[in-house]
Order: C-alpha cells, then structure tokens, then sequence
C-alpha cells in the first residue's frame, strides 16, 4: 500500500512465478537489457499483467472486472486510503514524500527482479511448454552477500 504497487503482488505470484525466465514475463531481464531498458517494461507489463489475471479471475467467478473483489483495485484503493489519511494528519506538505518513497521502494522490488533472473531463460519443449523452472533459473544462491545485495530476497 505504501508504495501504491499493490499489483505487484498479483503479478508477481499469479504471473512471474509461471513465467519466469521466459521472453513472456516482464519482470525476467533479457541478456544485455540495461535496467533503464527493463524498468518501464517490467512495470507497464507488470501492471498489464496484474489486471488481465484479475479480470480472468474475476470472469470465472462471474463478477465485474470492476468489483470490490478484484485484487488489483482492493489494493489500490487501501494505498487511496493510506495516503488519504496521511494528507488528513500531516497536510498536503507529505505528498512529495509519499511520492518520492513510493517511487523508491518499488523501484527496490524490480531491481531485485532484475537481478534475479538476469539473462537466464528456460528451453521451450517439443510440445510447445518451457521446462520446468528450477535453481538455475534464477541467480539465488544461500550465501551471506547474496541475501545482503538482494535485501534479504535471495531465495524468492
């Protein structure tokens, strides 16, 4: 809520962690794509991703892409009311601050999907599927500097 990235967390277990290492997931970096190069695409196809998982989902219920129920505008609307009630206490002054820190951390949540998965990507099969994803699929490791240059994400 803080970062108003709340869909992030449906892309990123509904969407990157099936697609992972693959040239259909967003947040997997491509082999030579810089971070600048990345960061727009993971976070305007992340978002894409997100609402278009809702909107299945919220089909195969039967209920309105636009219902309460859909995870994406549940967890816009708790950022809507974080920084509502934040401008209520402190006054308008904390907008900058809620912008810059939102813009920062999730920055910090797609540097890390950057790093994790860089130019790594798994073998399309015969039968037209991507192997299974495994430890090699991703940059992960249990050692100390790992966790310490991933924030403490090293086996996401």
């Amino acid at each position: 809520a803080q970062t108003f990235y709340g869909h992030f967390y449906i892309e990123h277990n509904r969407g990157h962690h099936v697609r992972v290492a693959t040239p259909e997931d967003p947040a997997s970096s491509k082999f030579g794509e810089s971070f600048w190069a990345f960061l727009p695409r993971s976070v305007w196809g992340s978002l894409k991703s997100s609402w278009e998982l809702e909107k299945t989902r919220m089909e195969r219920l039967g209920k309105s892409t636009w219902s309460i129920q859909n995870d994406v505008l549940n967890a816009w609307l708790m950022s809507v009311v974080l920084y509502a009630v934040l401008v209520a206490v402190f006054g308008p002054i904390v907008l900058p601050f809620l912008v810059i820190q939102a813009i920062y951390g999730f920055s910090l949540l797609e540097t890390v999907n950057y790093l994790e998965h860089y130019g790594l990507q798994r073998q399309k099969k015969e039968n037209g599927r991507y192997e299974r994803c495994t430890p090699e699929h991703s940059w992960n490791s249990d050692h100390i500097v790992t966790n310490i240059f991933l924030y403490h994400l090293q086996r996401h």
